[in-house]
């Protein structure tokens, strides 16, 4: 099969040709947007590129991937590209930054197996080279088990990883869900919606193109709410910016659910991914009761996912990874993921 792959960084190089039309075939999550990967990525100490294989003048594959290099800069200072970075060390991840639990790559329906294997390894030799002799692998996160095989191989390490949520779609309302749950369960989720509902000091509000929200107001509570748990380890991304975040809550495809005091205080905010098949439950973030914050809005916000889902028909809801007890007990399954390792010596 003649390939071709070229390597685009998103934030000076202009969208690829038939892009658009690539995404919205593959039904790609919010995230590919090559608009957005930019916005991301301007910011970012591991900035992202979008390798495009193409046979022909169609596009039959993408991988997304960013430029990861520990210990190297600011976490929140723009990560080099190219210049004398090249010659550092530095690997590349393929993954979505904000995209988790989702494989980094798609392909093509009609790619038979065997060429989605030869347009994968066409597309990590290539990143490689544009990364720069530096370039020590490629890590593949997020991947699904039945994909591995995809990208194993000799001098290649798979090793299982930390899995996904995923809620499949059997409800007819929020109620029979709240029904599936165990007696426990069932009784605090009812108790804490009707809190909610009564509290007078109490704004909420569900839906996409937000316009009257703040990106510096949102990522403020995010990193706020984050520095709770201390750094991830093995996670090389910079936090959520303000300028992705502005751009994200103003789609007609992204649902932003806020909770505001009567004074116009943000206490807590949560964003849906929307997709035709799986939404992602992406970001959330409250102050603690302590901060003057409140109690209940976690569990108020998972039914509030859970109807969205239900609401538009969608076959199941993602909720990312972590937190996989709490999940499990709101009817989460999780669905199991590995990392696929290749050194350069095995891709480049």
């Amino acid at each position: 099969m003649n390939l071709t792959v070229t390597v685009h960084d998103p934030r000076v190089d202009p969208e690829p040709e038939g892009w658009p039309e690539f995404r919205a075939a593959q039904r790609l999550p919010v995230p590919w947007d090559y608009g957005l990967m930019g916005v991301e990525s301007a910011a970012a100490r591991s900035p992202n590129l979008l390798a495009v294989v193409r046979r022909g003048a169609r596009v039959v594959t993408a991988v997304a991937a960013t430029i990861a290099r520990p210990g190297l800069g600011r976490p929140d200072a723009p990560g080099p590209v190219g210049g004398p970075a090249r010659w550092g060390p530095r690997w590349v991840e393929v993954h979505q930054p904000w995209l988790s639990g989702f494989p980094g790559w798609a392909c093509a329906e009609d790619l038979a197996p065997a060429a989605r294997r030869q347009a994968l390894r066409a597309a990590e030799r290539a990143v490689c080279r544009f990364v720069g002799v530096g370039c020590l692998g490629v890590l593949y996160r997020y991947v699904p088990p039945a994909d591995a095989p995809l990208l194993a191989g000799a001098g290649r390490l798979v090793r299982p990883a930390a899995g996904t949520a995923v809620l499949d779609n059997a409800f007819g309302s929020v109620a029979e869900w709240i029904s599936s749950l165990s007696r426990g369960r069932r009784h605090s989720i009812r108790g804490q919606i009707r809190k909610i509902a009564a509290d007078p000091d109490l704004v909420v509000r569900f839906a996409p193109e937000r316009d009257d929200l703040s990106g510096a107001e949102l990522a403020g509570l995010l990193r706020r709410h984050r520095a709770k748990f201390g750094r991830v380890r093995f996670d090389w991304r910079s936090p959520v910016c303000p300028d992705y975040l502005h751009a994200l809550v103003r789609r007609p495809d992204v649902v932003t659910g806020t909770y505001h005091d009567r004074a116009g205080r943000l206490l807590a905010f949560t964003v849906i991914l929307d997709h035709p098949e799986t939404p992602l439950h992406q970001h959330w973030a409250a102050l603690a009761p302590h901060e003057g914050g409140r109690q209940h809005l976690y569990f108020d916000a998972f039914a509030r996912v859970v109807g969205h889902m239900v609401e538009h028909g969608r076959r199941s809801v993602s909720s990312g990874r972590g937190l996989g007890e709490v999940k499990a007990s709101l009817g989460f399954t999780l669905r199991p993921l590995c990392v696929v390792a290749a050194p350069r010596p095995v891709c480049g």
